[in-house]
């Protein structure tokens, strides 16, 4: 019956895939709308300053401030020293 299942449910996502690109089929890109104004092309330079430099610069600073400005009392901290163990365990 496991069989059967997947076999359906593959099935299922390679037809829902299948439908989905030939929807968006990208000869539908080729002809332009009225009083679309695309503008100038990104450099390389740009395209990765935006894409990669930038994202990882945002994440940098969001945790840098949240190290910075954290406010939480030493002892609510985990860490391997506030961990206590008996020292006699019975077996």
């Amino acid at each position: 019956m496991d069989k059967k299942n997947a076999l359906r449910a593959g099935t299922l996502a390679a037809g829902t895939t299948l439908m989905m690109l030939l929807m968006s089929s990208p000869a539908l890109a080729l002809t332009r709308d009225d009083g679309d104004d695309p503008g100038t092309g990104l450099s390389v330079i740009e395209t990765l300053g935006l894409f990669v430099f930038a994202p990882i610069v945002l994440f940098l600073v969001i945790a840098g401030l949240t190290m910075v400005l954290d406010r939480s009392q030493e002892k609510h901290r985990v860490t391997t020293r506030n961990v206590r163990t008996k020292a006699d365990a019975k077996a």
